[in-house]
Order: structure tokens, then C-alpha cells, then sequence
């Protein structure tokens, strides 16, 4: 991937330079600044700055997937679908529970490397939700499910319910399922690696 370096009197005038000439959106790029000196009696002030598009990241994650894999002596395919906030990487392979391991624990360890790489390679933290065979979009309709049937009986009998322990990824849907629930409401509580989320009904709230 070649170096995008840009130049300006100040950080603001070498991100414009950068966004016209890349044709890009700012939200689309991220900044890492080299180089900044003020200016003098005979000398401008400049500031240098390096680039990267979410294309460039969005590349370096597919090599970097595909080498990793293939070291593992397994072939695949990256489905990568770009939304508003996230990018969703999907690996597609012909031994999908390898990569997948016990409890998504390969697939949380290939998560983890990934950051790392990428974090190695441009310094960002970038956003992204990575799957194997649509693992996640399965383990998200069952937990959506689960939560919504443990609420019901939570609003019937006015019990509150303590769930297992999960990982924030796993929290984060649970939440979100009943976010907008009239019966319930819900709290994570413990610490890691056992915080876990509990259903209450609303009516204990008001006491």
C-alpha cells in the first residue's frame, strides 16, 4: 500500500489537500500526523500528515485474514458489507467450526489479532464486527429470542432473572432487545469475566 503524505500551514489545510485529492469523505479517512514545525522569520509553518482511507483498511483485512487462515492449512473466502458505523467481515470456509473453535473462542482470538494487526499497521482503532459462516447473526437471534422470552415470564411473575455470564459483545444484544420494552428493564452486574446481565420488571424500579 503506497503512503498517502500530505502537507499544509496547518493540520486542517493538509486534511482539505487530502480529502480533495482523494475524493473522499473526512469520516471515510484517518489522520496520523508526522511531522509539525512553526514557522519562523524566513520559514512557514507545516504540517505533515499521513492518510488512510477505510478502503486501505478494508484491504490490509483481507490480506492480513487470508495469510493468517492459510497458515492454519485452511482456505476461505471474506464477505466484507460496509454500514453507517460498522464494517462487517464475514469468513466463509469449508471448515467453518475450526475457525469458529469451542464457544466462538477461535473466532474471539482471530477478533483480537486482528485489532492488533491493525492497530500495529495504522495506529487506529477500527470499528468492525467479524463472523465465521454467520455464527454471530445466528448466537444474535437466539440471544434476542432468549431475552424476550426470559422478559415475558420476568413481566408475569415480577421475579427478576439473573442471566449466565457474557462477553459486552453478547450484553450489548440483550440490552438491546429489551431497550424499548414497557415491562422491564435491564442491568449488567459482577465483574469480568463474569458480568452478566439481569432482567427486572419496571415495577421494582418505581418502588
Amino acid at each position: 500500500m503506497d503512503k498517502k503524505i500530505f502537507t499544509g500551514k496547518t493540520k486542517e489545510e493538509a486534511i482539505n489537500q487530502a480529502l480533495i485529492e482523494l475524493q473522499e469523505e473526512e469520516e471515510n479517512i484517518y489522520v496520523k500526523e508526522l511531522e509539525s514545525t512553526k514557522g519562523g522569520l524566513f520559514k512557514s509553518p507545516k504540517v505533515e500528515i499521513e492518510v488512510f482511507t477505510k478502503d486501505d483498511v478494508i484491504e490490509f483485512i483481507k490480506e492480513y485474514l487470508q495469510k493468517l487462515v492459510h497458515d492454519m492449512g485452511i482456505g476461505i473466502n471474506i464477505e466484507i458489507k460496509k454500514r453507517e458505523r460498522n464494517i462487517n467481515i464475514t469468513i466463509l470456509s469449508d471448515n467453518n467450526a475450526l475457525l469458529i473453535g469451542k464457544n466462538g473462542r477461535t473466532m474471539d482470538a482471530l477478533n483480537v489479532i486482528l485489532r492488533q494487526a491493525i492497530n500495529a499497521k495504522f495506529g487506529i482503532y477500527f470499528n468492525f464486527v467479524l463472523d465465521v459462516g454467520e455464527y454471530k447473526e445466528k448466537q444474535h437471534q437466539n440471544l434476542e429470542r432468549m431475552a424476550k422470552q426470559i422478559a415475558r415470564e420476568v413481566a408475569r411473575t415480577k421475579v427478576p432473572a439473573k442471566l449466565d455470564p457474557m462477553n459486552s459483545y453478547e450484553r450489548r444484544i440483550v440490552h438491546s432487545a429489551l431497550t424499548e420494552n414497557k415491562r422491564v428493564y435491564t442491568e449488567s452486574e459482577g465483574t469480568e469475566p463474569n458480568r452478566y446481565v439481569v432482567i427486572k420488571p419496571k415495577e421494582e424500579e418505581e418502588k
